[in-house]
């Protein structure tokens, strides 16, 4: 894979991106009982202080969160984008002096809709959500905003919320979509997991394959799709691959292998790199997780080519939005942090940039 994708994703993304840093951590997830019991008059005294933190995106101040109580409900914990993004929500309110309630809906759609049900009963300053099916979570979106409660997203588009931290879909889907149709000389059969177009980033990851795949038309989509699960989604995903590598058992019969997602990737590279194949078929991912970066720096490997996002630095951005927003200031429908793409040539470089402490 060429390293000129690296530079035409940061150029394109300079249109709309600024600002960069990027940090790692784990610690224990706090509850109810650790939240801010203060009176009114910390919270009228330090929201329009300075924080003396700046921001993650532009590196403009970001102001003080003390005397504020922010609700983070995230989907789940299940993969290490799950889990950085968590983790840099919680440890930016504490950085800027607030304090939170943190719930876990464990991939479950109607633990984690509970979850923010309860949040709204207990008056947060604000509330951040991360991910999920738009639809899916579009009623119970809605009753936060109904209750006045200022709403904030992660990677989750949505009309009740005032910001939503990603990073740019459109770009990532265009960028590996040209890659990978570059990558097998513009034509064979290519197979796709497509389980959760409903996700948004997931929806606009496959549109952009198929949008650029009209400037390639030697390039086939091998029908019917398939479709990733939650839980168990790599032993899946093996599974799924092995039926698909004994339907098309010869050289050539596929040339690639999609998947908007890592988790499921990595499931599908131990099932081309088990049958041998891994010469014949190149798989491509996104998100970055740990294992998927290790395949990816084993010569071996069918996995090719993977789209690393920065959760931890997505959900530091999605609460300085909320900071900014609580002090009065204007803050964008979208801020974008800019990925990282990863390939056998970097991936041990860009292991140790998006986990410094493994």
């Amino acid at each position: 894979m060429r390293t000129k994708i690296n530079k035409k994703l940061a150029a394109l993304l300079s249109i709309s991106l600024v600002g960069a840093t990027l940090l790692a951590g784990c610690s224990s997830t706090p509850t109810a009982s650790q939240t801010n019991n203060a009176g009114e008059s910390a919270k009228q005294s330090s929201s329009d202080k300075g924080s003396g933190i700046v921001g993650v995106v532009d590196g403009k101040p970001v102001p003080s969160l003390v005397g504020k109580k922010i609700g983070i409900a995230t989907i789940g914990t299940y993969m290490d984008f799950d889990k950085q993004a968590y983790q840099g929500m919680i440890d930016r309110v504490r950085e800027l002096g607030g304090t939170m309630i943190a719930v876990d809906g464990e991939r479950n759609d109607q633990k984690h809709i509970a979850d923010i049900e309860n949040l709204i009963t207990q008056k947060p300053d604000a509330i951040v959500k991360t991910l999920g099916d738009v639809n899916v979570y579009a009623p119970v979106l809605k009753k936060v905003h109904d209750a006045n409660i200022p709403l904030f997203t992660l990677d989750h588009g949505s009309e009740y919320s005032i910001s939503n931290a990603q990073s740019d879909n459109y770009l990532i889907g265009e960028a590996l979509a040209r890659e990978i149709f570059e990558d097998i000389g513009g034509e064979g059969k290519i197979a796709i997991f497509n389980g959760f177009y409903g996700v948004r980033p997931c929806g606009i990851r496959y549109d952009m394959l198929k949008y650029v795949a009209k400037d390639y038309p030697k390039v086939q989509f091998i029908e019917p799709e398939l479709q990733e699960v939650i839980p168990g989604t790599i032993e899946d995903a093996r599974k799924k691959t092995q039926d698909l590598l004994a339907q098309y058992p010869n050289k050539g019969d596929i040339k690639a292998i999609w998947v908007s997602w890592d988790t499921p990737s990595i499931g599908i590279a131990q099932a081309v790199d088990a049958a041998g194949r891994a010469g014949d078929i190149k798989v491509y991912g996104v998100n970055g997780d740990l294992v998927a970066l290790e395949l990816l720096a084993d010569p071996n490997s069918s996995l090719y080519g993977d789209v690393a996002q920065v959760p931890y630095k997505i959900g530091q951005a999605a609460v300085d939005s909320i900071a900014r927003h609580l002090a009065g200031q204007a803050v964008p429908k979208s801020v974008y942090v800019e990925p990282l793409f990863v390939t056998k040539d970097n991936a041990v470089e860009s292991k140790k940039t998006l986990f410094p402490t493994k």
